[in-house]
């Protein structure tokens, strides 16, 4: 049972719980299963400074709180009920089979609040003959990239903490439990709007949909069709996003309507990937053989999902043509902030109009040859505008010589187009370009010594991916290329 808790070492963490303004139906309240002995793996500590939290406060109280075993004054833990699209496919109701909302807190030193989720705390009604609770491998993939994207400047739910327990449950084999803290603006979902729509349930749609103006998108509520502004608000950010994750080769896995958030956040990170050995192709999670969310389809998926929130808030917004004038901004959108990091990825400060061409020759030797994404874009910003002593850092990553040297002439004569200052364009081009991602083969090897008790390379490449841009020269081995035992590395469905 879990207790109740009582010290006044969080005395300032005072919860509330806005989502549960909303009526019942919309959840169900219920408190987290406790796990036997938890233990501290992982801790985010901008994370615990931006809720106000001392890292030193990190004790066995903190990890009974955030494993659910204890419950902060205040807090009305509840699991939400949503439905959604999977794999296209409408799949019905589904929820937080697995995740927990304790309640929302200030944010530090802004008017902001941020709502406080554990994932992997236990059965809820939206379980699903799941038996609630998230294992440590994958724990500790989401505790990792959720930190590493926000390093990387991209939208994304963050993680506060990780917990273990040497409980076991059983996956493909059994496996030792953990639990996330999850912290977001929000957690609603695309599919949050799609279960009322779907249920025929039009009184509730339109509570939400006010809910989420109201808390999130005030300046919207004065729109003459505030409805219609919030879809196209919502396409606008999740286009944005989409071309953020293409443009450092982030891969989701699972972009199902029930893990798209209405913020526009990288949300639910299970069997996600960073393109390596680049290929347009490459599905990183291995349940989807159709390849349906590979790296080239996920703008494609993004339009269609959106459409799918379009739809879900068709009654609201009151005609096909109004909610089709909000999704059709979603090309738009998309190209621009896509145009836009390109030009930044590839060091060029004008639009010019050969650009696309040639950004597109470039993909397709990095395709042919199949050059490391990360790599190869790192190593083009330590070019000269005015020499060619350094293009073998670049061209000795392609097989095919002959094509990148072409290509890498092309790309001179086009930085003087532009008259591009060598020490500037390579700022541009490395405030983009990451020298640092959570690559398969860096998380596992942080899994296999947490799973003999080692936490240590988990607050290792944690510090690292903070500040992914930096050189860090200390840690160049984590920026090389993967051994050959990484292609061996699968990711599923399966936590």
């Amino acid at each position: 049972m879990t207790e109740i808790y009582t010290s006044t070492e969080f005395g300032s963490l005072i919860l509330q719980n806005k989502f549960a303004s909303l009526p019942s139906i919309f959840y169900t309240h219920l408190a987290p299963t406790p796990l036997a002995n938890p233990y501290l793996i992982g801790l985010s500590e901008p994370m615990m400074s931006t809720i106000g939290l001392n890292p030193l406060s990190a004790d066995d109280e903190f990890c009974r709180i955030f494993t659910g075993n204890q419950l902060i004054p205040n807090s009305q833990p509840l699991s939400a009920v949503y439905s959604g699209h999977q794999f296209g496919v409408w799949a019905g109701q589904l929820g937080d089979g697995r995740a927990i909302l304790l309640g929302d807190v200030a944010a530090l030193n802004t008017t902001d609040r941020v709502e406080i989720q554990l994932k992997g705390s236990g059965m809820t009604p939206y379980s699903r003959r799941g038996d609630g609770r998230a294992v440590l491998r994958s724990s500790i993939r989401e505790f990792l990239c959720s930190e590493a994207m926000a390093g990387l400047g991209i939208p994304t739910s963050r993680a506060l903490c990780i917990t273990g327990s040497d409980q076991y449950v059983m996956r493909e084999q059994p496996e030792t439990t953990a639990v996330v803290t999850r912290l977001a603006a929000s957690f609603i979902r695309f599919g949050s709007f799609e279960h009322w729509y779907y249920n025929n349930q039009p009184e509730q749609l339109k509570i939400l949909a006010d809910f989420v103006l109201h808390n999130y998108f005030p300046e919207l509520q004065v729109k003459p069709n505030p409805y219609q502004a919030l879809l196209t608000e919502v396409t606008r950010r999740t286009a944005e996003l989409i071309a953020h994750w293409q443009a450092v080769g982030f891969m989701h896995g699972v972009m199902n309507t029930d893990n798209m958030s209405i913020l526009g956040l990288t949300l639910d990170y299970g069997p996600f990937g960073f393109m390596e050995s680049f290929d347009p192709e490459h599905i990183c999670n291995h349940t989807d053989q159709q390849g349906r969310y590979s790296y080239r389809m996920q703008p494609m998926i993004g339009k269609w999902n959106c459409h799918a929130l379009g739809q879900a808030m068709l009654p609201l917004i009151g005609g096909i043509e109004e909610t089709q004038e909000a999704l059709e901004t979603y090309q738009y959108y998309y190209q621009k902030k896509y145009d836009q990091l390109m030009h930044q990825k590839f060091g060029l400060l004008r639009h010019l109009e050969n650009d696309e061409k040639l950004i597109e020759d470039f993909f397709s030797l990095l395709k042919n040859d199949a050059a490391d994404f990360t790599l190869t874009f790192r190593l083009l910003g330590h070019l000269l505008a005015d020499s060619d002593c350094k293009d073998n850092i670049v061209s000795d990553l392609f097989i095919d010589r002959n094509a990148i040297n072409d290509w890498l002439k092309a790309y001179r004569i086009r930085l003087h187009q532009e008259q591009s200052k060598d020490h500037q364009r390579h700022q541009v081009m490395s405030a983009v370009n990451p020298k640092y991602i959570l690559r398969n083969y860096l998380a596992q090897v942080a899994i296999e010594k947490a799973q003999k008790k080692d936490f240590s390379e988990i607050s290792k490449l944690l510090k690292i991916l903070e500040h992914p841009y930096d050189e860090q020269p200390e840690h160049d081995e984590y920026a090389k290329l993967p051994p050959d035992w990484a292609s061996q590395l699968e990711i599923s469905c399966s936590s």
